[in-house]
């Protein structure tokens, strides 16, 4: 058995969504209901199988016009990992190609084929370093590195391996603030240093001062003007994301 070749396993692409609500002040990942067996009524990260004409990258941006309706550019895609373990779907053996997507506005979201519902799930950094994602009273949380596909109630667990790819979602933007950042662009083409202190706080890197943020992170931002402030006071500056 251990010499036999996976000649023709499944390919899907698995997206994670991010967001931001402005009127929360908090990032968002989307989450969708599914209707379908394996994993009915379990919430999961949205996936679309892969087509013969198309790469990976283009697959995800794919899946974003068609549950979404956004036509994004392709730096809003960045690609994650690949998830190959034999146990991580039932049946036929299935491998996920995930891509994180960045969105620069909080769409409304509309369940499409497949889906008994969609919606975001707000982040909220625990103390103990996972993260929970939560919304009207249901919450799923990022795992430790031993608890792989050891929940699979749909209550607390989401299908397939989709917490890990979570975790490891969580894991790598928190790894890359300071050399990329593309977690900002869920902010829009431009923003504030005190938006972007916002953001880096919520993966784990609190800057309570923006001279000293701006300082660190000096190279990866680039000066975009100023944003009038309702009230008394100076605009704020306005930045973007460098290289992009």
């Amino acid at each position: 058995m251990a010499n036999i070749v996976l000649e023709r396993p499944l390919i899907t692409v698995t997206d994670i969504v991010w967001g931001f609500d402005q009127t929360t002040q908090q990032v968002n990942v989307l989450l969708i209901k599914r209707a379908d067996q394996p994993f009915q009524n379990f919430w999961a990260l949205p996936e679309t199988a892969m087509r013969v004409h198309e790469s990976a990258h283009e697959a995800a941006l794919r899946l974003i016009r068609e549950k979404i309706g956004l036509d994004l550019s392709a730096f809003h895609a960045e690609q994650l990992a690949t998830f190959t373990a034999p146990d991580r779907a039932p049946g036929e053996r299935a491998l996920s190609l995930s891509y994180m997507i960045f969105l620069p506005q909080l769409p409304e979201l509309t369940p499409g084929p497949g889906a008994l519902a969609a919606a975001w799930f707000a982040l909220t950094p625990q103390a103990n370093g996972r993260f929970r994602f939560s919304r009207a009273g249901q919450q799923f949380t990022t795992l430790a590195a031993d608890e792989y596909l050891r929940d699979q109630t749909p209550t607390t667990g989401l299908a397939f391996d989709h917490n890990w790819i979570l975790t490891v979602a969580c894991q790598r933007i928190a790894n890359k603030l300071d050399y990329q950042p593309t977690i900002l662009l869920i902010l829009g083409p431009t923003f504030t240093l005190k938006q972007a202190r916002h953001i880096f706080a919520q993966f784990g890197q609190s800057e309570p001062d923006n001279s000293n943020f701006l300082r660190i992170h000096k190279k990866l931002l680039t000066p975009a003007g100023s944003r009038p402030q309702p009230g008394p006071g100076r605009p704020a500056k306005e930045f973007r994301l460098a290289n992009f």
